[in-house]
């Protein structure tokens, strides 16, 4: 095994068209995500799939069909699936005991939203000591609005990702990834 993990966060249902909380280009950004848990599988990298819920949410509630990972990025076999209550994958879990475990150097992140849960997740993967990348065109966001103006779902993802890239790590595309 590698010491490189994919963590797979939140490519749940609920983002999908018949979900209570569509995403904008999800559909692309998970076939893009496909593409990199199959290359990593190939490689041997460790794959971990989060899963947000919200109990007594209006989404992801426990056991909802909406909470469930959707079949384009199914965990196969034995994968890790590690449940989460806040946009921090790594906040009240498992999740950094496993990758020091498995000697985890680097950490791909890729999965939604842009703007909540990826942004979170990758920061606190570097603030752990990670070496951080995240595959911009395996993750997906909505427009958000805030003071009566509305940010489109593409400029909140340029932003995040361009922030992340200033100083958390790298951000790169799928076709990056698959022929590294």
């Amino acid at each position: 095994m590698s010491n490189r993990a994919i963590l797979v966060v939140d490519l749940q249902n609920e983002y999908w068209p018949t979900g209570n909380m569509p995403l904008q280009g999800i559909e692309a950004a998970a076939e893009n995500a496909a593409r990199v848990i199959a290359h990593a599988r190939s490689q041997g990298d460790l794959v971990v799939n989060i899963r947000h819920e919200v109990p007594g949410g209006p989404i992801f509630v426990p056991g909802s069909e909406g909470a469930e990972i959707n079949e384009v990025v199914a965990p196969k076999g034995d994968e890790a699936v590690i449940t989460k209550n806040f946009p921090n994958s790594f906040r009240d879990t498992g999740l950094k005991a496993l990758l020091d475990e498995k000697g985890i150097k680097d950490v791909i992140v890729i999965g939604a939203m842009s703007h909540m849960c990826i942004d979170a997740t990758t920061r606190a993967a570097n603030d752990h000591g990670f070496n951080t990348t995240t595959i911009h065109d395996a993750c997906a966001t909505r427009d958000i609005e805030f003071g009566g103006q509305t940010a489109p779902a593409a400029h909140v993802h340029t932003a995040i990702m361009g922030a992340l890239a200033f100083l958390y790590g790298d951000v790169i595309s799928t076709e990056d990834f698959v022929r590294s």
